[in-house]
């Protein structure tokens, strides 16, 4: 079997992480491998993720490396089993490696943590607001490969409906809804949406408002937060304007964590139609909708 090209996000992933705890034992990849009968070039490959790894030969490295954590053992097992390609891998026509990775990550999840400051979050848009960013924001893209990009985003979206969906805990400052290059009305409908959202007993959605007490000094980029079953596999997930980065370093993800914990603890309270208290997204929710009704609006 040949070596991967381009090894997607989970096998990257389960690299890192063999990769991790190998060094942390003080093995060089030689002495890790004889625990398994791997030479080093194979370890190297396995350890970039470049090759797979069998369970037996995986449980042999494992139980080298002292792991005695069997939720962590279970979990890196089952991502190292061959997966085949997933429902992305239609799309690699209409969008780039990284928005793959990232559906793959989204399916795979037990949890999601996010934070939006420009958009609403991706899973939790409508058709409309999709495309409508996509026009503005992609003026010279074709109306088929646009139509191509909504059609993978609204894809995704079905991991909130499945019969085991993730927890899914969103964080949307208030400057989302004030951004102008959507249309009123597809505006109105994105509120509404939200609240129909927030319904579901997995999904939570805080607004952060401008007069918030306090701004936590976390990243201004957008992220979130995938947890898997075990916390030593959490993944962030990072926006920037060139390329999105996926992080999974312990520091990193320390640091991505403590910043939502605190940009939560800011936050209104959980959308919840029966509670429009004055600290509540509900009511800030309504309050955004009476300025899209009533007030001069100069979007497209």
């Amino acid at each position: 079997m040949g070596l991967r090209t381009h090894p997607t996000q989970r096998q990257r992933r389960l690299a890192e992480e063999l990769r991790r705890l190998r060094e942390s034992t003080g093995m060089s990849a030689t002495e890790a491998g004889s625990h398994a009968d791997l030479g080093r070039a194979h370890m190297s490959h396995i350890e970039t993720g470049r090759t797979g790894i069998s369970e037996d030969k995986l449980r042999r490295l494992l139980n080298a490396y002292g792991v005695a954590s069997k939720p962590l053992v279970n979990e890196l097992v089952e991502m190292a089993q061959p997966t085949g390609p997933g429902w992305w891998s239609r799309y690699t026509d209409a969008v780039d490696s990284r928005a793959c990775d990232l559906a793959e990550l989204e399916s795979t999840a037990r949890a999601h943590r996010s934070f939006q400051w420009v958009y609403v979050p991706g899973l939790l848009q409508t058709p409309a607001y999709m495309r409508a960013l996509f026009e503005s924001g992609e003026p010279d893209t074709s109306t088929a490969r646009r139509e191509r990009y909504a059609e993978f985003r609204q894809r995704r979206q079905r991991v909130l409906h499945g019969p085991r969906p993730p927890r899914f805990h969103a964080v949307v400052h208030e400057a989302a809804f004030h951004m102008h290059f959507v249309p009123r009305d597809v505006m109105l409908g994105q509120l509404d949406h939200l609240l129909e959202m927030g319904r579901l007993p997995h999904v939570e959605i805080q607004l952060l408002p401008f007069r918030a007490p306090s701004y936590p000094a976390t990243s201004t980029a957008p992220f979130v937060i995938f947890d898997a079953s075990c916390p030593e596999l959490r993944t962030v997930y990072v926006e920037h304007p060139v390329s999105a980065s996926f992080l999974s370093e312990r520091a990193h993800i320390a640091q991505f964590t403590t910043g939502f914990e605190q940009l939560s603890n800011v936050a209104l309270s959980p959308l919840d139609p029966t509670n429009d208290g004055p600290r509540s997204s509900l009511r800030l929710l309504q309050h955004l909708r009476y300025l899209l009704e009533e007030a001069p609006y100069a979007g497209p």
